[in-house]
């Protein structure tokens, strides 16, 4: 699964991927620095059941810190979109194209409203960012348009002349938008229209439904932005109102912090609520007076610079993903090696017991027989549903011999 960072110019987007991921990205105060798409790996957070079991872990595909356990996600940071990009300004298609893969998306918005619908710089304030949203929107809306237009006549006399399935054909066709078959029938129902006679919808129906699959292909959060500066706060309430999930972000914030951190100035988990300065007399006092801003301003007033919050809510909310750790001994919470609790896998809610031994190894899954849940010891079979935080050791004739 990959999320992707979306928005118009110079809001903070290469600011929030580099605090991110901790890549080296060109960030500069003026629209188009990001050009071509910066891709890297971000971390899901989750507490880690080592502590429950009382064991010391030894992760081999993520990272634990304190019983924290960071899981490794994909994120790409799309370039900067203007009004119109779905006709090609801006290079907006070259840059929606980047989109295509991503099964989320991170909005993220100057909540100060200090830049405008371009992306230009203006006073605090001047800014709506409302107006960010509903443009957004607009944008991704009208690409889907502009792709399934391209042979929808086609489409939709195949599907009254032979009684095809509109599902399965757009499932087909959007494949390279990551958009299944399930996506079509959840926006066939929320556009309120029948599959059945495509060509009989009206020029609003035919949006109306494109608007849906695009809601549901590419669930969107918000990353609200630039919370340190004038007039955050009050759009933060208004951006509220949209229905989006909203959380406050002050990115720059986030990236001093894990900077800081990098270079063993502070002690910092990301996500977390404080910091420890380890050694004062290295920290120069712009250092400190800059901290302690962002204690004030960011952590004690909202809890966390947002960062790593969006990215967990991308992962855990909007994708409905749990995780699970896979182990072979389920006693001793190993795999071949002896290694402790050594994988940590986000997986779809509802996955079950018999996928997940697919999606370790295509010959685990063919000769699955049964899993084993470490904390009961109860045999599972291969419908059991996984449970977040599960940990499951897979019994399969292949393992047998």
């Amino acid at each position: 699964m990959m999320v992707g960072i979306v928005g118009k110019p110079n809001v903070g987007k290469s600011t929030f991927f580099s605090a991110a991921t901790l890549a080296t990205v060109e960030i500069a105060s003026y629209p188009f620095t990001t050009i071509k798409p910066n891709k890297g790996i971000g971390y899901f957070k989750t507490r880690c059941v080592c502590r429950e079991f009382n064991v010391k872990d030894d992760p081999v595909n993520s990272t634990c810190i304190n019983g924290i356990r960071f899981i490794p996600v994909e994120l790409v940071d799309c370039a900067g979109l203007v009004p119109d990009a779905w006709q090609g300004r801006g290079l907006g298609n070259q840059f929606l194209d980047e989109i295509r893969k991503a099964d989320a998306l991170i909005h993220i918005i100057d909540a100060s409203g200090s830049t405008d619908i371009e992306g230009r710089i203006v006073r605090p304030g001047f800014h709506d960012p409302l107006e960010d949203v509903k443009f957004l929107e607009r944008e991704l809306t009208m690409w889907f348009a502009q792709i399934l237009k391209r042979d929808w006549a086609r489409l939709a006399r195949t599907v009254e002349a032979r009684a095809a399935d509109l599902p399965s054909l757009l499932e087909e066709r959007l494949s390279g938008l990551t958009i299944k078959r399930r996506h079509v029938l959840d926006a066939l129902k929320t556009a309120e229209l029948s599959g059945d006679k495509p060509t009989r919808w009206s020029e609003d129906d035919f949006l109306r439904f494109v608007d849906a699959l695009r809601r549901v292909s590419k669930p969107m959060l918000i990353a609200a932005n630039k919370m340190d500066l004038p007039f955050a706060e009050d759009n933060l309430k208004r951006l509220k109102e949209t229905g989006y999930i909203v959380i406050p972000c002050c990115a720059e914030a986030e990236l001093a912090l894990r900077r800081a951190a990098e270079k063993g100035l502070i002690e910092y988990i990301p996500g977390e609520s404080d910091f420890r300065v380890k050694d004062s007399t290295k920290i120069t006092e712009k250092q400190l007076s800059a901290l302690k801003a962002i204690k004030e301003k960011i952590l004690n007033k909202y809890g966390s610079t947002g960062v790593q919050d969006a990215i967990n809510a991308a992962f855990q909310v909007l994708l409905n993903m749990i995780v699970v750790y896979p182990v072979v001994d389920p006693e001793k919470l190993t795999d071949h090696y002896g290694r402790v609790l050594p994988e940590a896998r986000l997986v779809p809610k509802g996955t079950t017991a018999r996928e997940l031994a697919y999606m370790i190894h295509t010959e685990l899954g063919e000769t699955f027989i049964y899993a084993i849940d470490s904390r009961t010891k109860m045999r599972l079979g291969e419908d059991y549903q996984l449970k977040d935080g599960d940990v499951i050791s897979i019994v399969s004739a292949k393992r047998r011999t």
